[in-house]
């Protein structure tokens, strides 16, 4: 990379890092702050709303713990309610972790709280500013797809 597209890709994290700061310093109230929640059972959270579900070596590797990490992060969802174990249809010896109904609600409560503030932003941009920010996003989500399909994660269907 040259330095000029370093420079501006610097600037575009730095922007996306202050807004993140306004948006957290601006809302009195937040799903995500609002929870109890450790990062690392948050983070197990987001990936099984992520991939569906996933087993403890699965959830293990992508955290980078070791997996009686993982069964007590598993083991506190479970009594939070947001998650729930049950038997691979592909293999009974392995014990998959899902989200439950409570566990969907919650991540869709955090992902909504963070497009409610974007979408307060947005409303305040001119109608040429909208366009050009809408075919931005339409491109960084076509390259965002493609190296989805470059190097897509591991995912166990069932």
């Amino acid at each position: 990379m040259d330095d000029e597209r370093d420079r501006l890709i610097d600037r575009i994290g730095d922007i996306q890092r202050d807004l993140g700061r306004i948006f957290a310093q601006n809302r009195q109230s937040s799903p995500l702050f609002d929870s109890n929640l450790t990062m690392r059972q948050l983070k197990v959270v987001m990936l099984l709303a992520a991939r569906g579900s996933a087993s403890g070596q699965e959830l293990a590797h992508h955290l980078g713990v070791g997996l009686g990490t993982v069964t007590g992060l598993v083991d506190r969802l479970v009594g939070h309610g947001l998650a729930a174990r049950r038997e691979d249809p592909h293999d009974r010896r392995v014990r998959r972790a899902e989200l439950t109904p409570a566990g969907h609600s919650l991540m869709e409560h955090i992902s909504n709280a963070g497009l409610d503030d974007f979408r307060r932003l947005l409303v305040h941009l001119d109608t040429q500013t909208l366009h050009d920010l809408c075919s931005v996003m339409d491109r960084i989500q076509a390259v965002a797809a493609a190296l989805q399909e470059e190097d897509p994660p591991t995912r166990k269907v069932g």
